[in-house]
């Protein structure tokens, strides 16, 4: 034997060893870390990036409504995806991704072409003509171009924040508008909060005891057809979000590049299997069985639709998403059909969620009051009266 192979015999690490493990688990964690600071440096060059291209083509509105909506686009439905994509991104893992794709983005045109052809070339399903939003903008500022850019990275944080106050906010025309928008969001908050608590409290024993166990193939595809009408639902409220950087009414050039824009974009999604924002959704209770998040999905079309029915003014869906998942956690916990996790820790998930989504409103706020001198104005005056 040669002396080489002797030397590497002789530290060769023995069945037992520890010395060989533990190497492994440092270089383990070296790698993670370095894979971390790669990742970390690569997401501040795409901030970086984006911040300048919208620096650069803020004084050219031809250019910056195309670029704000590219931006919008994607941050919009990847922020907004763990409330008509997340349940079903969750408890399909098993399925091709490009079929989850195809489903989505045939949903999606046939949302968007139905109200292009109803409402004249507006894709918002009359959203946008509500008080304060009828009129697309006819020059751009910095920040509204690198709003959806920062909603991108709250995303990024894990954080559920809402897209109709960061991205709406910043063009909202008086704050009599913003005003309507804040209100019938608070107000779905609530309305989900208490009909999800009082649902899972009457039901959560009869789902605990019968959800068990390999679903029946019909609730794959009784998730599927939920899934489809809640992703179209939230669509005609939220769509809104991404076109109002847009003329109220495109033409069929302008339609085409939106929809494939968008398309796009869900491909992306369902190829990464979500953003980082997934984790909201699979931290809750058996969110993976398909039966539970058919009967979250249903709950929460039933809830958009019926504010979609009150009013053309656009709202948080964030805030009704956040609020049903909270009353869901609690009330299964106060019928002790849940996982046994306690009461303190749903309210401990609904404590997280909607400190994030009031740091993304607070964000959003101070985001329109700086663009947007209609509202400081506003907020002027009212400082003003109280002083």
């Amino acid at each position: 034997m040669s002396a080489v192979g002797h030397r590497r015999r002789l530290h060769r690490p023995m069945p037992g060893d520890v010395s060989g493990r533990s190497h492994r688990k440092e270089r383990l964690v070296l790698n993670q870390l370095l894979a971390s600071l790669k990742n970390r440096r690569l997401i501040f060059s795409i901030v970086a990036g984006a911040l300048l291209i919208a620096y650069l083509a803020a004084p050219y509105p031809s250019i910056a409504m195309w670029v704000g909506f590219l931006f919008a686009a994607y941050s919009a439905v990847a922020n907004d995806s763990i409330q008509t994509l997340g349940t079903f991104i969750a408890s399909n893992r098993d399925k091709p991704w490009w079929l989850c794709w195809i489903f989505t983005s045939v949903v999606f045109v046939a949302t968007v072409l139905y109200s292009w052809f109803l409402f004249d070339g507006d894709v918002s399903h009359g959203r946008l003509k509500s008080k304060g939003f009828e009129q697309a903008p006819e020059e751009f500022f910095f920040l509204q171009l690198a709003a959806p850019v920062f909603l991108w990275v709250l995303t990024r944080l894990k954080m559920p924040v809402s897209t109709t106050f960061l991205l709406l906010s910043c063009f909202a025309a008086s704050s009599q508008g913003l005003n309507a928008v804040i209100a019938k969001s608070v107000n779905g908050y609530g309305y989900a909060f208490v009909c999800s608590i009082a649902l899972w409290s009457l039901l959560g024993r009869w789902m605990q005891r019968n959800f068990t166990g390999k679903p029946h193939p019909a609730w794959r595809w009784f998730q599927w057809m939920t899934t489809g009408c809640l992703w179209s639902v939230w669509l005609m409220q939220d769509a809104a979000n991404i076109a109002v950087y847009l003329p109220r009414s495109l033409s069929l050039i302008e339609f085409l590049v939106f929809t494939g824009v968008i398309v796009a974009g869900l491909g992306l999604l369902f190829k990464m299997s979500g953003e980082s924002i997934q984790q909201v959704v699979d931290e809750k209770s058996k969110i993976v069985d398909v039966r539970s998040a058919s009967v979250i999905d249903l709950i929460y079309a039933i809830l958009l639709y019926w504010f979609k029915s009150i009013s053309e003014t656009p709202m948080s869906t964030t805030w009704v998403f956040i609020g049903l998942l909270a009353g869901r956690e609690l009330g299964m916990e106060l019928t002790r059909s849940g996982e046994g996790k306690g009461a303190v820790h749903a309210l401990r998930l609904m404590g997280k969620d909607l400190l994030n989504v009031t740091i993304g409103f607070v964000i959003s706020l101070l985001l329109a009051v700086t663009i947007n001198p209609n509202l400081r104005e506003d907020v002027a005056e009212l400082l003003r009266a109280v002083w």
